[in-house]
């Protein structure tokens, strides 16, 4: 699955949620709910769907790579100069779920797309624990 060149570096954002792993997966693959906290989107959790993420700075070209229910979620995520992977592993715990997101495939020489995503991975954690403050 993960097809990175070496000397890559990843984005990893990593939050114990106390909600179980089923809710936290609706939000992750439900386009109405991406939309909230992440981008427009027309998602579907299906291997190989190809979809796109679109923001007023942009948008990103992606595919899904793999599908595990409540449990892994992994897709590319392609912009003009970015080509990476973002991994979702949703992990049970006795508080809720251990959830796990890394972004790999930063080269040496992306420092600006590197430094972005470490801070906007952090905003996009933030709203989704939002939606999941409101979803049942």
């Amino acid at each position: 699955m993960n097809d990175m060149p070496a000397g890559t570096r990843s984005v990893v954002v990593e939050r114990e949620i106390p909600y179980p792993p089923e809710k936290i997966w609706r939000a992750l693959t439900q386009p109405h709910l991406i939309e909230e906290w992440l981008m427009k989107n027309n998602f579907k959790p299906v291997v190989d769907h190809r979809f796109n993420l679109s923001a007023d700075w942009g948008g990103v070209e992606c595919q899904v790579q793999t599908v595990e229910p409540n449990k892994t979620l992994s897709y590319t995520w392609d912009t003009k100069d970015l080509e990476s992977i973002v991994t979702w592993t949703l992990t049970p715990t006795g508080m809720g779920t251990h959830l796990r997101m890394e972004q790999v495939g930063f080269r040496t020489d992306q420092e600006p797309y590197y430094r972005g995503a470490t801070v906007g991975w952090k905003r996009y954690f933030a709203a989704l624990e939002q939606v999941l403050l409101r979803i049942d």
